[in-house]
């Protein structure tokens, strides 16, 4: 199976970068399944029913949030009657949407996509290690159970994500980390086969402070009173990305590269 992971889509940039690449990614690495974190898409702020279409035109299978999932109030209205957009599974019980799903794709294979929030630097939210064990128990990689298994760690701290990636080792086709905005460049199959990178990195415009206009963060940088809001920065964005291959009979990573087009950074494509 051929999977994209696009990170952290940053305003208008970021969501045109996305909406204009995808298509001709399915065609020409024949994805079987693309997923998109969607959290800072609206203006920086959260996501939108009409930005969730869009991806959705555009050929992304799922939508995953974060830290930013509640910014835009009308998500709290519309999460539960998308099932393809997921927010952080170690949100506490009540809280509205599903933090984890199973996509059947064309031909009947599964993919399970889970999602949860790191605790280190962030809000305290419930274990993320205890609510994945409790998803991988309940759907395990392989035949008889999910054809692969996604898990996105939204974390600040580099540790906690390297953590999570030898703690679903062997059982998760990728394990991925969002949230920095900033690419890491540690892509890998872990020793039991589970495809891990700290950070995806951005899909939006580099020449910023991880996607915002420069002005407002320097100004609270160097004087430490707010001049007024963060905008997203809107010239011309990369796609970070990353890619995966499995196997078939086991579910497990046989390829991962790092996919960057456009914008100022390092291009990197396969």
């Amino acid at each position: 199976m051929k999977l994209l992971y696009c990170g952290d889509v940053v305003g208008r940039s970021g969501r045109e970068a996305v909406t204009a690449r995808i298509p001709e990614l399915r065609q020409s690495l024949g994805l079987d399944f693309v997923l998109v974190n969607g959290e800072n898409a609206a203006a920086g702020f959260g996501i939108t029913a009409r930005i969730c279409e869009e991806f959705y035109g555009a050929g992304v299978d799922a939508v995953v949030l974060g830290n930013h999932a509640w910014d835009q109030r009308e998500t709290l209205g519309y999460i539960n009657g998308d099932p393809r957009l997921l927010r952080p599974l170690n949100y506490p019980k009540g809280t509205p949407g599903r933090g984890a799903a199973v996509f059947t794709l064309p031909g009947g294979r599964k993919v399970l996509v889970l999602q949860v929030m790191g605790r280190v630097f962030m809000d305290p939210l419930d274990d993320p290690f205890a609510a994945v064990e409790a998803e991988l128990q309940k759907y395990r990689l392989g035949p008889g159970g999910a054809d692969a298994v996604i898990v996105d760690i939204h974390g600040e701290a580099t540790s906690e994500k390297m953590a999570m990636g030898h703690f679903c080792d062997g059982r998760a086709s990728l394990v991925c980390g969002t949230h920095s905005h900033v690419p890491t460049a540690d892509a890998q199959i872990l020793p039991g086969g589970t495809a891990y990178q700290t950070d995806a990195g951005m899909c939006g415009d580099y020449n910023s402070v991880i996607g915002m206009d420069k002005a407002e963060p320097l100004n609270r940088f160097t004087r430490k009173v707010p001049g007024g809001r963060f905008e997203p920065a809107n010239g011309e964005a990369t796609l970070c990305a990353v890619y995966v291959e499995t196997d078939d009979r086991t579910g497990l990573a046989v390829k991962i590269a790092p996919l960057r087009l456009g914008g100022r950074l390092l291009q990197a494509a396969l």
